[in-house]
């Protein structure tokens, strides 16, 4: 999940930030450089996508278009708008939580500006263009998908007011960034941080090592999860529709229960 700190070392530029913390893409800045980069880590996704990501995700792909160079928002936002009613919003880098979640909540995803250096090819901290757009753009264009995440927003400015973002950061860690979903082809992947990453893609969906347990809202909600190495454990989902009607109810007894617990 996008989270914002100040840390002085934070990648991008902040100074030309609106309140909201959009920025102008400014794609005419981009290097041959970096959209060389950009190709290549696409290159290197495509090679793996097809075995391990999702039906939705590669049928999203496909149509747009993405692997020559860095995208262009404002022509995705055209036809994400058709599609599902959402757009694209340009940022420098991560955000506050009240910023995130209010642009989810009206529908706009923010994505970074920034590609990473050829030096974390394999590997990057924070969250780049790649990743966002790679990773979480496509199933943007799934409406039941598109919803979710547009609920996960309204739920997030509601989980500030009762002190419990730290719940829901989990819940988004669990499926947003590295849920799995059981297909007719097996299990695949839909959360970003897989469909963007070298290794991990392929190690949750084959690996013997971890652990890959049926939706359970609270156990995800109790559940710290790793930054910096692969998951031992990820949830694994029976439909997009089964994420959307497990998380429709209301959260506040959940988290009156968990903060009863160690967090």
């Amino acid at each position: 999940m996008k989270t914002y700190t100040p840390d002085p070392e934070l990648r991008g530029d902040y100074s030309k930030a609106a309140p909201d913390y959009s920025v102008q893409q400014e794609w005419g800045k981009y290097t041959p450089e970096e959209h060389e980069l950009y190709r290549r880590l696409y290159a290197r996704q495509a090679k793996l996508v097809p075995r391990y990501a999702c039906p939705e995700w590669i049928d999203a792909i496909a149509g747009l278009d993405a692997a020559r160079e860095i995208p262009k928002f404002d022509a995705v936002s055209r036809n994400l708008r058709e599609k599902t009613g959402w757009e694209i919003v340009a940022v420098p880098g991560l955000i506050p939580d009240d910023a995130f979640f209010t642009h989810l909540a009206n529908r706009r995803f923010p994505v970074t500006v920034w590609l990473r250096q050829p030096s974390e090819f394999d590997y990057i901290v924070e969250p780049d263009v790649f990743h966002d757009f790679f990773g979480h753009v496509p199933l943007l264009f799934d409406r039941t998908y598109a919803d979710h995440l547009y609920e996960y927003g309204k739920g997030g400015l509601k989980a500030m007011r009762l002190n419990a973002v730290k719940y829901l950061a989990r819940l988004y860690w669990f499926t947003i960034e590295f849920g799995l979903i059981q297909t007719q082809l097996g299990i695949r992947a839909y959360g970003a941080g897989l469909l963007s990453s070298g290794g991990e893609l392929r190690y949750s969906v084959e690996d013997p090592k971890p652990r890959r347990l049926p939706f359970d809202l609270e156990r995800m909600m109790r559940t710290e999860y790793q930054i910096d190495r692969y998951q031992e454990t990820y949830c694994v989902i029976d439909s997009f529709e089964q994420l959307m009607r497990e998380t429709a109810p209301d959260f506040t007894p959940i988290y009156a229960r968990l903060r009863g617990e160690k967090a």
